[in-house]
Parts: structure tokens; C-alpha cells; sequence
């Protein structure tokens, strides 16, 4: 958390406050949460103008004149356009207009500025809402962990999380543990229409406010309303009413319904 719908609705409510503005300085209050050295850093800012705000997986991309500043917001990182300092703003980026903050009470994100993106970001997988259906059934058969695994995989498809894994295998109708390459191509297509739909959906809704996420200018998503399974253990399904069960799958929280998912 944020996943890709969240990071989605970040990068589109930067677009518009940073594209064309100018760095004029970057001060950096947290060692931990940047990669480099904060003079240098702040150094090699200044004076860039901002050509473009991409997204790659849960990675930003801001696009410079040269090079590129990506940051990662990791489990409560926030990048805020004109918001008011905290004790747990760790990044200011001072503009040519307004302000971009960096908040992160974990400090589990990450900054960090070079000519090219990152290699760990330049690895990933395709993007699960570009990937075609041959494409993303090809990478399954090669997994031989749970699906619930492989989805997280960012190697599979960049982007998806705990959240998005747990409501799309409930969609599809297929148990977390089930070994990915054991589907048949059936189920696969309905695992990659249910993926591709709910990130979908949830981008709409400005992603999932189930902990401290906001946009960047400061608004809660809406998504959490429409959880079917995620967070709901002991609720009744949906579907068949079956209560919600919780379990552990790759070391992370998994929700399913054992009635609707086989």
C-alpha cells in the first residue's frame, strides 16, 4: 500500500501543479529515505525544469530536463502539492510556483535521482493494464508459486498488491493457493479480465483509503466501499454468504471466500 490504483491517482493529480514548473531547491530532512547524498541530490535539482510525471508499477517517475527523480512511497509515503510541513515531512521541493512535500511516518519509501531510471524499476514487469492475455498466460506457466504470489511478483505484472490480488482472484473465482501455472487457459482469461477490471475500477474511485493514503492534493479515495473480500474476515461473501476467511499466502494477509474461490 499504495498500489497501483493509488499510484495511479497520485501521478494524475501531480500532472497538472508540476509539469512545466522549475526546481529551484530540494532540501532532504531524513537520510533514510533518499538514495545519494543529499547535496549532491539537492545540487543536481536545482534548476531542472519538470517535463513530464510518469508511472511505472507503484514507482513515480518525474521526467527532468536531465535525468529523472523517481520516488517510491513505500507503505505511508505521501507526496503533497501545497501542503504544510509535519514532523514527518522527510523531502520539501521548492518550485518556481508552490511547494511539493515528501511525508512518510515509516519512512519505508524511497527518493532518488539519476540520469536513467533505476535498474529495479526498468526490471519490472509489463504494466497489467497493457499486458495482452497471451502475454500475461505465457509468464504464469512459468510460476510455479501460489497465484496469490505470483500476482504480487512484480516481475509477473508491476503494480499489483496485496488489496488488488485478493479482489481479482475473488472475481476469477480462483483459491490464493492455487500454483499459478496449474491454470487452465479458461481461468487464466478470467483472472486477466478480473485483474484488468478492478485496477480499473479502483482507479476510478481514486484507489483505497484503508490506511493513511491520499492524493496529492490531499483527498481519501473511495475503492475501500467496493472490497469484496480484502479486510472483510469473518463478513459474509458477497456472492453466497459464506463467511470471509483470512490466511497467509507468501508471508502476506490473504482474503478468499472458500465457496466461491476453488
Amino acid at each position: 500500500m499504495p498500489e497501483l490504483p493509488e499510484v495511479e491517482t497520485v501521478v494524475r493529480t501531480l500532472r497538472p501543479a508540476l509539469t512545466g514548473r522549475r526546481i529551484l531547491n530540494a532540501e532532504f530532512g531524513q537520510l533514510r529515505v533518499l538514495r545519494g547524498l543529499p547535496h549532491d541530490t539537492a545540487q543536481a535539482l536545482a534548476g531542472q525544469k519538470i517535463k513530464s510525471i510518469e508511472r511505472h508499477g507503484k514507482f513515480i517517475a518525474i521526467r527532468l530536463e536531465r535525468g529523472f527523480l523517481v520516488v517510491h512511497l513505500g507503505m505511508t509515503g505521501k507526496l503533497l502539492v501545497q501542503a504544510e510541513r509535519t514532523k514527518w515531512t522527510h523531502a520539501i521541493f521548492t518550485l518556481d510556483r508552490g511547494t511539493l512535500i515528501y511525508d512518510d511516518p515509516r519512512q519505508f519509501g524511497r527518493i532518488e535521482y539519476g540520469a536513467e531510471l533505476p535498474a529495479r524499476v526498468s526490471a519490472l514487469g509489463p504494466e497489467p493494464l497493457e499486458v495482452s492475455l497471451e502475454e500475461f498466460a505465457r509468464r504464469l506457466k512459468q510460476r510455479r508459486s501460489p497465484i496469490k504470489a505470483a500476482l504480487l511478483n512484480q516481475a509477473l505484472v508491476r503494480g499489483m498488491g496485496n488489496i488488488y490480488a485478493d479482489e481479482a482472484l475473488f472475481r476469477a473465482g480462483i483459491h490464493p493457493t492455487r500454483i499459478a501455472a496449474s491454470l487452465r487457459a479458461p481461468r487464466v482469461a478470467r483472472l486477466y479480465d478480473a485483474m484488468r477490471a478492478v485496477l480499473r475500477e479502483a482507479i476510478e474511485s481514486r484507489g483505497s483509503s484503508v490506511s493513511n493514503y491520499v492524493d496529492a492534493n490531499g483527498r481519501q479515495g473511495s475503492f475501500q466501499q467496493s472490497h469484496w473480500v480484502y479486510q472483510r474476515t469473518g463478513e459474509p461473501c458477497v456472492e453466497c454468504g459464506t463467511p470471509i476467511r483470512r490466511i497467509i499466502v507468501g508471508q502476506r494477509s490473504t482474503h478468499y471466500c472458500p465457496k466461491c474461490q476453488r
